[in-house]
């Protein structure tokens, strides 16, 4: 028996046409993009109007010493970041910086503006740059999170490197067979896998 879909089929287009947020600024910098990447051929404006419709997951935030080392060498230049900026004591001395994002922590914006630098928001960008010329087009690391770090191969399996979900990290959780040389034999699973690699000489003891 088949299924009665709505008129038009599947669905085979997933991405985001427009941001779920109901913040009416974010909207407001969407319209603008959106003129900007109808009446411009530039590629610059997709990406930045693209990245307005993201979730938080896919807009991580990116600290004041990784934004200097991008920048380095690039002074006349203005970083554009479609996420947050936030501050890094261990950054002891913050370089003169042209910075645009969707927003700044309080700490951040006051180390830039300290050091000469400037804050910019993205409707002052686009009164700017509006084709994105001289921009620099950042991004904050994705797969940082710690969510991520379990993600993967079953923790425990011989060569993963997964983060497992323990309930404490004492002595008594998760550190019996398969863990250390006097637990006596390691669990199964780790023993049929080493054994598999073993036969294909590709296991190093």
């Amino acid at each position: 028996m088949g299924i009665d879909l709505i008129a038009g089929g599947r669905n085979k287009k997933t991405a985001r046409t427009a941001p779920k947020s109901d913040n009416v600024y974010l909207k407001l910098l969407v319209k603008l993009y959106r003129f900007l990447v109808r009446r411009t051929d530039s590629n610059f404006n997709q990406v930045v109007l693209k990245r307005l419709f993201m979730s938080k997951t896919n807009r991580p935030p990116l600290s004041l010493s990784k934004l200097a080392q991008f920048m380095a060498g690039k002074e006349d230049k203005i970083a554009v970041l479609v996420a947050t900026v936030t501050d890094d004591p261990r950054l002891f001395e913050v370089p003169k910086l042209r910075v645009c994002a969707l927003r700044f922590t309080e700490t951040a914006r006051a180390r830039i503006v300290k050091a000469g630098g400037e804050c910019l928001t993205f409707d002052q960008l686009a009164l700017e740059c509006p084709t994105g010329k001289d921009c620099v087009l950042l991004r904050g690391p994705k797969n940082s999170r710690e969510a991520v770090k379990h993600f993967g191969p079953a923790p425990g399996v011989p060569h993963s490197s997964t983060k497992p979900y323990v309930r404490a990290k004492g002595r008594k959780f998760e550190k019996a067979r398969g863990r250390r040389k006097s637990r006596a034999a390691p669990n199964a699973a780790s023993v049929q896998t080493t054994a598999a690699l073993q036969q294909q000489h590709l296991y190093i003891s």
